[in-house]
Parts: structure tokens; C-alpha cells; sequence
């Protein structure tokens, strides 16, 4: 896997990506349709970044980094999803980690994500990246269990 900025032709991948496995375990909420419709003007435009990993020219892997107005975290690692046809081959972890040297080189000091503890995968993967459990910041996801960050710098 290749890991690459995000380019305008890699929308429809990034938002089908992030789609296929909100709705297999979740809904689709506000934020998610703003962020995945209009990555641009909800990430990019804010400060924020996203990554693809392909392989080839198919986009298999996505992860935006959003810049936070928060006292504590830089950024938030989000929308991260691998395409089902290519889990369980380390590309998530390869991704994470491009995604934390992204965070690094922008100055960050801390990255924070916000998930669900059913997501087991997922969980797995963001200890292996260092992340801790922490408590008590908004989000605006009903689905949000669980919230972690990671020091970086």
C-alpha cells in the first residue's frame, strides 16, 4: 500500500469507504454526512488533512486528520476505514501510523479519536497506536463509547 494526500478524485472512495462500516454496525449522523459529502470545506479547509492508501490506482484505505479548538488535543484522528476486501493485513496500522507522523510534522502535540468499544478491530488497533482511554469531552457522536489520545510530541 501506497499512502498518498487526499485528491477531490478520491472523494466517492473516501466517503464509500467510511460508509460501508458506519451503517454495518451504526447510522449515519450529521457530522458524517457534512465531513463525507464535503470533505474539503468540514476538514481540509480547517486545517486538517486527509490520507488514502492504495494499492495501484484503487483507493483501499482512508483516515482524515481534523484540526481541534481544543486546549488539550491538536487533532482528531477520524474516518478511518480499510476496505473489507484488505483488513487484517496491517494496513490500518500503516495508515495510523502515517497518519501520527502527519500529525507530528503539523506541530501536534496530541491526537484524540472518538470510537465504539464494538468496534473490537478498531480497538485493538488504536492501543497498538498508543492511545489511552480518556474521559469527558463533548462529541457530537451518539454513537461515541469511547474517547483516547495519544502523546506525540
Amino acid at each position: 500500500m501506497h499512502i498518498v494526500p487526499f485528491q477531490e478524485k478520491h472523494a466517492a472512495a473516501f466517503k464509500s469507504l467510511n460508509k460501508e462500516w458506519i451503517e454495518k454496525y451504526f447510522v449515519m449522523e450529521e457530522t458524517d454526512h457534512n465531513s463525507l459529502n464535503n470533505p474539503q470545506r468540514y476538514i481540509l479547509d480547517k486545517g486538517g488533512e486527509i490520507l488514502v492508501g492504495l494499492i495501484e490506482e484503487e483507493v483501499i484505505a482512508a483516515v482524515a486528520l481534523i484540526k481541534m479548538d481544543h486546549p488539550s488535543y491538536d487533532f482528531e484522528l477520524a474516518k478511518m476505514a480499510v476496505s473489507p476486501t484488505h483488513r487484517g493485513k496491517g494496513y490500518g496500522y500503516q495508515l495510523g501510523l502515517a497518519c501520527l507522523d502527519k500529525a507530528k510534522s503539523l506541530g501536534a502535540r496530541s491526537v484524540y479519536l472518538e470510537s465504539n468499544t464494538v468496534l473490537e478491530s478498531a480497538m485493538v488497533l488504536y492501543n497498538k497506536l498508543g492511545f489511552k482511554e480518556i474521559k469527558n469531552v463533548d462529541t457530537p457522536y451518539e454513537r461515541c463509547n469511547i474517547q483516547m489520545a495519544v502523546n506525540i510530541g
